[in-house]
């Protein structure tokens, strides 16, 4: 190339100072076309270099996808759950029954005399004593069929007395032979008939006496009138059955409950221990009750037992007729009690999940006993130290592989489960 600036620059020579300022001016060029020649390089140099970098992150990171996407896949397909270990029943229940109070002695008064009610004394709400009288009826039948009575009893007496002396007097002449034994006897027969006419006519007498002593209807023990369903000039019949009650007394100082024990625990129910009665309108109080006694047997039809509760109501705070719940402490039944969400009910029975140390699924068969809520006791089927699957779902079976999840830190948080944890206490209360 010097060459070649020379053969230029000799048809052109001229003095040596211009000959060297040509030359000067040639090489500064040259050294900006070699300039511009190295930064291209170097330009395509960076970009092939940066063109590799992005190649090189693109991979990478579809790497890193396919990785995460695998890792996702792994742990999707494992199936996590929660457990739950059963424990013994050492705390007592409580079980609340509906019941209905009612007087200790509760009566409706029904008239024993036929005829139209009097007078009244004593309305609804008021508080009587033993023998006061209540009302009194009118009974015209039976103040004539007493007066009849009594004229009839006066002729039974008037022939006894006729039918003895004639005894006497038929005695004295068979004495002296001037009758026969016969007719003797047949006068003392005739005597005796008129002493029976006359003892039926005396107890007929009475029984009318003690009916009229009906017309006064009095209260047969203290209480409280409750009902009053008759008024002045009705017609009263008597007898009780269908015959319409004048008055229903009840007894409200004491009181008594009749509630019906299921079977489960009718066991532990026993006569003496305190019970807590409490009504939804008086919510702030409570009341306290024996059980007076029980049925002793299991009623076929309900499988239930019925048991009376006594209480005191000197207060007259609660009032006969009133819905109330009774709390009826139980003893521990000892017994082993599982979450209630674990039982899985197929059609094969009622089992529960257990987890081995391997991680295996193991379904067991379960009996149930008593119900408490949150939580069920099991008669046998499962050991103190297993673990049961909580919310077991309905695809899981027998042999599955699965992993129990660490504690979240929120019981029942959504993806998440409690690792080993323990059933819910029992339930405090149940219906």
């Amino acid at each position: 190339m010097d060459s070649k600036v020379e053969n230029e620059v000799e048809p052109d020579a001229g003095t040596p100072a211009q000959t060297a300022a040509a030359l000067a001016s040639d090489d500064a060029a040259l050294a900006r076309r070699r300039a511009v020649m190295r930064r291209t390089k170097m330009l395509i140099a960076l970009l092939f270099v940066l063109l590799a970098i992005g190649a090189g992150r693109t991979v990478i990171s579809r790497m890193q996808s396919s990785r995460a996407l695998e890792t996702g896949t792994t742990e999707r397909a494992v199936q996590y759950v929660k457990v739950a270990t059963p424990r013994i029943s050492d705390t007592g229940q409580l079980l609340v029954l509906p019941g209905t109070l009612q007087g200790s002695v509760q009566s409706p008064i029904a008239a024993r005399a036929s005829g139209y009610l009097k007078r009244w004394y004593k309305d609804i709400g008021s508080r009587v004593e033993k023998g006061e009288l209540l009302a009194e009826i009118e009974t015209p039948e039976i103040d004539q069929q007493l007066t009849q009575a009594v004229a009839a009893r006066e002729q039974a007496a008037s022939s006894l007395g006729l039918a003895k002396s004639t005894v006497e007097r038929w005695e004295a002449l068979r004495k002296k032979d001037a009758v026969s034994q016969q007719e003797l006897d047949e006068r003392r027969s005739a005597d005796a008939q008129a002493r029976a006419n006359l003892a039926a006519a005396d107890a007929n007498v009475e029984r009318l006496r003690q009916l009229e002593g009906f017309k006064r209807v009095v209260a047969p023990f203290a209480g409280v009138i409750t009902k009053r369903n008759v008024d002045v000039g009705d017609l009263i019949d008597a007898g009780g059955g269908n015959a319409r009650a004048l008055f229903t007394l009840t007894q409200s100082d004491q009181l008594r409950v009749y509630v019906n024990v299921p079977q489960t625990y009718a066991q532990l129910v026993k006569p003496g221990q305190t019970v807590t009665v409490t009504q939804s309108e008086l919510a702030s109080q409570k009341f306290q009750g024996k059980v007076a006694r029980t049925g002793a047997s299991i009623d076929a039809a309900t499988r239930t037992m019925q048991v009376e509760i006594a209480m005191s109501n000197k207060d007259g705070a609660l009032l006969p007729g009133a819905y109330v719940q009774v709390e009826l402490p139980l003893q521990a039944s000892q017994g082993m009690l599982i979450a209630a969400n674990t039982l899985m009910i197929r059609g094969d029975g009622i089992s529960v999940a257990v987890v081995d140390a391997n991680g295996r699924v193991k379904l067991a068969p379960v009996k149930i006993g008593r119900n408490l809520g949150d939580s069920v006791e099991v008669l046998g089927g499962v050991n103190a130290s297993d673990r049961l699957v909580l919310n077991p779902s309905d695809s899981l079976a027998d042999g599955d592989q699965v992993a129990i999840a660490p504690s979240s830190g929120k019981a029942g948080a959504k993806g998440g489960a409690i690792g080993d944890s323990k059933p819910d206490a029992p339930a405090k209360k149940a219906s």
